[in-house]
């Protein structure tokens, strides 16, 4: 029986352009669901631009533009670099779109019904220069327990997660003013109620990545804090209740019921079921950087819970560390970033995507250089599986006449790729991206060996059947590499694909005697190693 998988990626603040933080966070979940796809589940692929909030409406204010322009602008950005990453969403929406207010403003208002939404009245941060209310983190000081600069939703020196009126000489993020607390009366959730659910959560999912079991254990272990659900804001989803019409729902408590607003567009647009997609049977999961742990392992859930509704909890959390560029860390506000747009417009999409999946922060901080950039490419990509394909195929063509000739498979390289299926598979499910590439690219290595062991450039002329049986063997090894590369190197593994006529199953593939090879072209380009000092001369210009 196929699953149904959902897979929710991270949805990326719709106020700038995306930079390769955000493509290293995100790639693992278009892995989860191409290979998902591949072994005939039911895959609900699902992301969008978050819209809403202080962070578009500052931007829009500093553009002299309306937070509407900014974010339809940046979604369209957005959506162009994804589809151009090979990213296969089922649905990349956005937080404005008429479907997912819709199914906030429903969700919210049975939520206001339930034990756990209560009114309070409780100082909200107000920067008079800026004439408006503040979200937590555009609120900066000193933290009180260690003394470092602080954000007023968490200090990313200690850990600790604040609330703005404990910073210490707090200021405007916008306008770097000190700012003012006035009394505002707000709808909360009583996420402290729900501590035993929430540590049962945690609890249940020992596979979970381990950042995300110790820092949901930590917020926890300190104490749990009620949140508000409603804000001092114009931009934004209205709040549904009698005496708020002058509030919008408080973009913690709308972005993240995205991944609920958009499966069901993507179960609606296949006629399928969006109950079953929530219900107990389904596996979810979901992609994200370190510093959006809380909002999957505490926030999501909290109102999943709260709602009373018996939605389906998170499954697998696959949430990354942090990426650094040239061993400083990335900064919008400085423009030191490699954007995601100008890397495409240089360099092919599988060359980012191996990097990230291979060098990426799966389990630590990892960095971006460009001379590993480079090499990577040059030495793994190009020179180990291109290299493979090429000369196997090229062989074929000029000496064989096109046709892959007749031939038996070798019984130890055929244990060893089937072998791969399995192991690759439960890898990926485990969000083990790095350790399944690099068991490929072991075997892509042995390819080569056997290429050079078996001398079919000699044996060509001393002994056909065995050169015959040589580039058979290699034609079968490139056509499971091409599946098995498939949710990794989309584009490559495409090309091949249709060179050898494969299907897109998660399964062996055989490609017989006598087929026909058509065109081929080179997998991928050499890059020059010139571009090493001249793309890192351009980030030291930014200094």
């Amino acid at each position: 029986m196929n699953r149904n998988i959902l897979i929710g990626g991270a949805w990326p603040y719709a106020n700038g352009s995306l930079h390769i933080g955000h493509i290293a966070g995100l790639l693992p979940g278009d892995v989860l669901a191409r290979y998902h796809r591949a072994v005939g589940d039911n895959v609900y692929f699902v992301s969008g631009s978050d819209c809403h909030g202080t962070p578009v409406a500052i931007q829009a204010r500093q553009e002299n533009r309306t937070p509407r322009e900014i974010s339809d602008f940046y979604h369209a950005e957005f959506t162009d670099c994804f589809r151009r990453l090979g990213f296969s969403y089922d649905v990349y929406t956005k937080t404005s779109s008429e479907e997912h207010k819709r199914f906030v403003t429903e969700f919210q208002r049975k939520l206001y019904e339930s034990e756990y939404v209560y009114e309070k009245e409780a100082p909200q941060a107000y920067c008079q220069d800026c004439g408006s209310f503040l979200a937590d983190r555009f609120v900066l000081g000193r933290c009180p327990r260690c003394g470092k600069a602080a954000r007023g939703d968490q200090c990313d020196a200690c850990g600790t997660v604040l609330e703005p009126e404990a910073l210490v000489d707090p200021v405007c993020a916008t306008c770097g003013k000190p700012i003012a607390f006035r009394s505002a009366k707000h709808l909360y959730i009583a996420i402290s109620r729900l501590e035993s659910q929430l540590q049962a959560l945690v609890d249940a999912h020992p596979e979970w990545r381990k950042n995300a079991i110790a820092f949901t254990d930590r917020y926890i272990r300190e104490g749990l804090r009620d949140r508000a659900l409603t804000r001092d804001l114009e931009w934004g989803i209205p709040v549904p209740r009698a005496g708020y019409e002058d509030k919008t729902i408080y973009i913690w408590a709308e972005n993240v019921l995205g991944y609920l607003s958009a499966s069901r567009t993507a179960a609606e647009n296949r006629g399928a079921d969006f109950g079953a997609l929530w219900g107990d049977d389904a596996l979810h999961y979901y992609v994200h950087g370190k510093d959006n742990i809380p909002f999957h392992t505490i926030i999501l859930p909290a109102l999943l819970l709260g709602s009373g509704r018996g939605w389906h909890l998170p499954d697998r959390i696959v949430s990354s560390e942090y990426q650094t560029l040239e061993g400083r860390k990335i900064s919008t506000s400085q423009n030191y970033a490699i954007w995601v747009k100008d890397l495409l417009a240089h360099y092919e999409a599988d060359s980012i995507r191996y990097f990230f999946l291979a060098n990426g922060p799966e389990k630590k901080d990892a960095d971006f250089s460009w001379r590993e950039f480079v090499h990577s490419h040059n030495g793994e990509l190009l020179g180990g599986y291109g290299n493979f394909v090429n000369r196997s195929l090229t062989f074929i063509k000029k000496y064989l006449g096109g046709t892959v000739p007749e031939g038996t498979a070798d019984p130890e390289i055929d244990r060893q790729i089937g072998e791969l299926y399995v192991s690759v598979g439960r890898l990926i499910e485990k969000g083990a991206f790095k350790d399944a590439l690099e068991q490929i690219f072991d075997f892509v290595r042995g390819a080569n060996k056997f290429f050079d062991a078996r001398q079919p450039w000699i044996t060509r002329t001393t002994d056909r059947a065995d050169c015959g049986n040589t580039l058979y063997q290699c034609v079968q090894i490139i056509a499971n590499l091409a599946v098995l590369l498939a949710p990794f190197l989309p584009f490559s593994s495409e090309k091949v694909s249709r060179w050898l006529g494969l299907t897109n199953r998660w399964e062996k593939q055989s490609v017989p005697g006598g087929f026909r090879l058509p065109e081929v072209e080179i997998l991928f380009q050499r890059i020059d190693k010139k571009a090493i000092e001249e793309e890192t001369e351009k980030l030291k210009a930014l200094l």
